[in-house]
């Protein structure tokens, strides 16, 4: 590799050391190494702003953008305490029901939206929840945005990195739905039955909190039933409009800001005070981490590594996909899953053609497909759910720090994986 590429991978590994030892904010950190990479010239305006392989993916944060608008209008009409009261009722109180509650809600929602708008709509409803029966709300939030990113697995726009892999490869959402369904499924009873464990000191039950909340009815939480309906109507068209996306020949993320520019401008708010609650240092953070990992994938660091490992495997197919399954968790749990797949996907593609291009091969779109999406639960920024996670709960008071999050999403990361390894081998090897 060249001296300058050396130099913007020393840029990047400082700036991710920073980062996880949170020596400074990660939205300082990712903006500092983002602006260093621009002033050394391992990525310049062209490449950083306006190119699909290397710059900032607008599709992502003006994705994000929307969904917060919505989120912001909704939480106005008292939505989120309605659902948390439901949510508490339904539990009985006690703490590990509400959890494993919240864990299928939030994988199931996820497969079917994605898994950054689920934790948008959802994570607000789980504070409001734990601050009514007094139990602490980091084991939570963890606890649901890793079960997102397993649910968002199972199809196709459930996680960005599927849609990625979708387009390249040719798959459908039904080819999605029957070969990574299964198993998401799986994990996600096994991830609930894991939480009993990793989160016991958070199942702290108080009986006269519980008994507060079996008291409250839940319509009385409602503040304005008009932009509630409104809030209902957009909120459809903008989930029939990703469902649709590939039909409609529009980006989901011209669904989600149409949606959310309509209902700022029909709820009747100040812009203002909405936008004050929109994320925006999660957005200045996905920002900054996108520049420098495109001048990572533009000094060569990424394509290198992927093709050394296009030549090692040489053909073997059962090979290929534990190395697709397995080698995806480290560069997605250093370098978020979104441009990680972005950058290998064409590597993948020329492994598929080299392990004969027929719909055996097909195995390794999903070992590629399980590695990323999986690796998205072992570091606050291997996933795009994950950055806003944190984002949010920062602002309601609740901090989360990089190795809080990865103490746990290591654990779920390395058991899940096996599983899915477990998987690909019987499916597609020794049954088939």
């Amino acid at each position: 590799m060249s001296t300058g590429t050396w130099l913007a991978l020393a840029v990047f590994a400082t700036t991710y050391l920073l980062i996880a030892t949170e020596r400074v904010h990660r939205v300082a950190g990712a903006l500092g190494g983002a602006v260093v990479m621009l002033v050394i010239g391992a990525t310049g305006p062209d490449h950083a702003f306006f190119s699909d392989v290397t710059g900032i993916d607008w599709n992502v944060i003006v994705l994000l953008l929307g969904m917060m608008l919505i989120v912001a209008v909704l939480k106005r009409t008292g939505i989120f305490e309605f659902v948390a009261i439901w949510a508490a009722k339904r539990a009985g109180g006690r703490p590990y029901r509400l959890m494993v509650l919240l864990i299928l809600a939030t994988a199931f929602l996820s497969a079917w939206l994605d898994n950054v708008t689920t934790v948008l709509l959802i994570v607000p409803v789980t504070i409001v929840v734990c601050r009514r029966l007094g139990v602490p709300v980091v084991p939570y939030l963890i606890a649901e945005v890793m079960a997102c990113n397993i649910g968002g697995a199972a199809t196709l726009i459930g996680d960005p990195p599927n849609i990625m892999i979708g387009s390249r490869a040719g798959l459908s959402f039904n080819d999605f739905l029957l070969h990574m369904a299964p198993i998401t499924t799986l994990l996600v009873g096994v991830f609930a039955v894991m939480a009993r464990w990793m989160f016991r000191d958070a199942f702290r039950y108080d009986p006269k909190r519980a008994a507060h909340v079996m008291a409250m009815r839940e319509r009385d939480a409602i503040k304005d039933g008009r932009l509630l309906a409104v809030s209902g109507v957009v909120i459809v068209i903008v989930m029939a409009g990703f469902v649709l996306h590939t039909t409609l020949h529009l980006e989901p993320s011209v669904v989600a800001i149409t949606g959310g520019l309509v209902l700022l401008a029909v709820s009747r708010l100040k812009a203002t005070e909405v936008a004050a609650d929109v994320e925006w240092p999660t957005l200045a953070f996905f920002t900054g981490l996108f520049v420098m990992v495109g001048a990572m994938v533009r000094t060569g660091v990424i394509t290198e590594v992927g093709q050394a490992a296009a030549r090692a495997l040489d053909g073997n197919l059962l090979g290929a996909s534990m190395a697709l399954l397995f080698g995806s968790i480290v560069p997605s749990a250093v370098i978020d899953n979104i441009p990680f797949v972005a950058s290998t996907s064409p590597i993948v593609a020329e492994i598929v053609a080299a392990c004969g291009g027929n719909e055996q091969a097909q195995v390794l779109w999903w070992s590629f497909a399980l590695g990323a999406d999986l690796a998205g639960n072992a570091t606050i920024v291997a996933s795009s759910a994950n950055v806003v996670v944190v984002g949010i709960a920062d602002r309601a008071g609740h901090h989360i720090s990089f190795w809080e999050f990865s103490r746990y999403g290591l654990i779920v990361t390395a058991v899940t994986t096996v599983l899915a390894g477990v998987y690909v081998w019987l499916r597609y090897f020794a049954l088939a």
